[in-house]
C-alpha cells in the first residue's frame, strides 16, 4: 500500500488545535504517547476544529413534531465533552457495532470492544483479520453504541483512520500490547490483566487503528 503524508488537525479545550504530520497506516519517530508529539497552533481567528454532533428528536417524553429526525446540533471537543447521558455509552462496557466496507462492496458488520482518548477513537484488531484489510484499503469507519437496556438510547460515530500502529514497532508496540490489556479489563472484568483470547494456532499480532471522528449521532434517553 502506498503511504501518503497528510496533515490533520485535532481540539484542545483551550481553543488551540494539535497540527501534526505523519504518514497514514505507518508510525511516526519518536516516543511517548502515539498521538503525541504535536505542534501546536491556532487557527485564523482563534477558532479550532470542532466535531458536530446531531441530535436527533426522540420520543421518550412523548410525541414531537419531526421525531426521530435531526432536531438540534452542537460541536464538542472530544468525547468527554458529551452530554453524559451520551458519554455514559462510551465509557460502559457496552458493546458497539463496527461497520467496515467489505471486499464486495457492501458494509460489514461486527460487534467489538470500544475504546477513546478524548478526540481519538482507538480500534485495536488482530492482523490477520480481513476486516483488518478492509479497513486499510477504506479507513472509514462507522460505529454504533446502543443501550442494551434500552434500544432507544444510541449514539453513532464517523470516523476515519489517520495513523496504524504495529504491536511489533520498536517504538510504539509496547503501548498496542498496553491498550488490549486496557480495554480486556473493561469489558471482561474477573478476567486478569491481560488479554486472554489470542488464537493459539498462531503468533497472534495485534495493530492499533487511531482515529479521528468526524461525525457523531445522538438519540433518545437512557
Amino acid at each position: 500500500m502506498a503511504f501518503r503524508s497528510v496533515t490533520t488537525l485535532s481540539t484542545l479545550t483551550d481553543s488551540r488545535v494539535h497540527i501534526t504530520s505523519f504518514s497514514l497506516l505507518s508510525s511516526r519517530e519518536g516516543g511517548g504517547k502515539f498521538w503525541s508529539p504535536y505542534d501546536y497552533g491556532e487557527l485564523p481567528g482563534g477558532k479550532f476544529m470542532a466535531i458536530r454532533v446531531s441530535k436527533f428528536r426522540d420520543v421518550a417524553s412523548g410525541l414531537q413534531p419531526g421525531q426521530f429526525a435531526v432536531g438540534d446540533h452542537e460541536s464538542v471537543n472530544s468525547l468527554n465533552d458529551l452530554d453524559p447521558k451520551y458519554k455514559m455509552l462510551v465509557d460502559k462496557p457496552f458493546a458497539c457495532t463496527m461497520a467496515v466496507m467489505g471486499s464486495d462492496g457492501r458494509p460489514n458488520l461486527t460487534p467489538m470492544w470500544f475504546d477513546y482518548d478524548g478526540d481519538k477513537v482507538l480500534v485495536n484488531v488482530a492482523s490477520q483479520r480481513t476486516k483488518t484489510k478492509w479497513i486499510r484499503k477504506t479507513p472509514q469507519i462507522t460505529i454504533l453504541i446502543m443501550n442494551p437496556e434500552n434500544m432507544y438510547h444510541w449514539m453513532s460515530m464517523k470516523v476515519t483512520v489517520e495513523r496504524e500502529i504495529s504491536e511489533d514497532d520498536p517504538k510504539e508496540g509496547t503501548f498496542v500490547t498496553e491498550h488490549l490489556n486496557k480495554i480486556w479489563r473493561k469489558y471482561i472484568v474477573d478476567g486478569g490483566d491481560t488479554y486472554g483470547l489470542r488464537d493459539p494456532s498462531i503468533d497472534e499480532r495485534r495493530v492499533l487503528f487511531v482515529c479521528k471522528i468526524d461525525k457523531i449521532a445522538t438519540f433518545g434517553q437512557p
